[in-house]
């Protein structure tokens, strides 16, 4: 395994969940248009589903980093940190991604950008603080193999398109009620019924597959990232030492929310119990386990 091995698989991957969002929204749009007689619903649908497509691709590490009150730093302001990223990024063969710190407390770290020219690796003041240089260099090895191996295109643009496939579930479901209300003496009621009933239940569940989907892919991406950015530095310990210290701290991130947890090294919320099947992140325990086993 490379640093680039998962690279055109999730250049692949970015544009057929992009395609497939386009789809679905489109399908989904359909189907009320039908259940509600107004085409207006899907040339909304089909509007709205290609400017999140295109912006999420564009505009989605911006809304992220905006989401997460980062702000970028240079080398005059933290040279330390700018030289290890320089160091890591010639042995990675990849141009030097823009640095932003979040200022908190609690040690966390993330990546995000559509391409390696447009990367950026985001640290809380917490993680430079608290880790050690080994440690604080086997974390940006990690933040580092997530651009290399182009999987922050795929979780930003998932991050941006999830939200919307709720927020769009939400109205749709609203737009059924109301509509359900209406007049149904036009002929057809009770096809029409039916589709409604399907449009809900598409309602209800896309968002909670479009969840699961993400999850799957966050968990996944962080066990290459690890073995990737282990590979980089020659030292697993000290990215195996780095989750040990980020997992022990009791302080959630306040910068983080739901819809960019899973971007992050590891869980930004503490002290809550999840199950396995919502966990965004790999269980800290294995992926120390995989690391000292390298």
């Amino acid at each position: 395994m490379t640093l680039y091995t998962q690279k055109d698989k999730n250049t692949r991957l970015t544009w057929f969940y992009i395609t497939g969002f386009l789809v679905f929204v489109i399908s989904v749009g359909y189907v009320f248009a039908q259940a509600m007689d107004n085409s207006l619903i899907l040339y909304i649908a089909v509007i709205f589903s290609v400017i999140m497509s295109f912006g999420s691709y564009w505009w989605s590490d911006k809304i992220v980093l905006g989401i997460s009150g980062a702000r970028e730093v240079k080398r005059e302001n933290a040279r330390e940190i700018y030289n290890l990223v320089e160091n890591l990024c010639i042995t990675a063969g990849l141009p030097v991604p823009k640095i932003y710190i979040i200022s908190d407390s609690a040690p966390n770290a993330f990546a995000t950008g559509r391409d390696p020219e447009h990367g950026v690796i985001c640290l809380t003041s917490g993680l430079i603080e608290k880790l050690e240089r080994t440690e604080l260099e086997g974390v940006i090895a990690h933040e580092l193999s997530h651009i290399g191996n182009r999987d922050i295109l795929l979780s930003t643009v998932i991050v941006v398109l999830v939200g919307f496939i709720t927020l769009l579930a939400d109205w749709f479901r609203h737009w059924a009620f109301w509509s359900g209300k209406g007049d149904d003496d036009k002929g057809g009621g009770q096809l029409r019924a039916i589709l409604i009933i399907v449009a809900i239940i598409l309602s209800i569940l896309a968002p909670f597959a479009a969840m699961l989907m993400q999850l799957a892919i966050s968990r996944k991406r962080e066990y290459l990232a690890d073995v990737s950015g282990a590979l980089l530095t020659r030292y697993p310990e000290g990215l195996a030492r780095a989750l040990e210290k980020i997992s022990a701290d009791t302080e959630p991130l306040e910068a983080a929310n739901r819809a960019t947890a899973h971007l992050y090294i590891a869980n930004p919320f503490k002290g809550k119990k999840v199950s396995r099947l919502f966990m965004t992140h790999p269980p800290i325990e294995e992926r120390i386990k995989r690391l000292r086993e390298m």
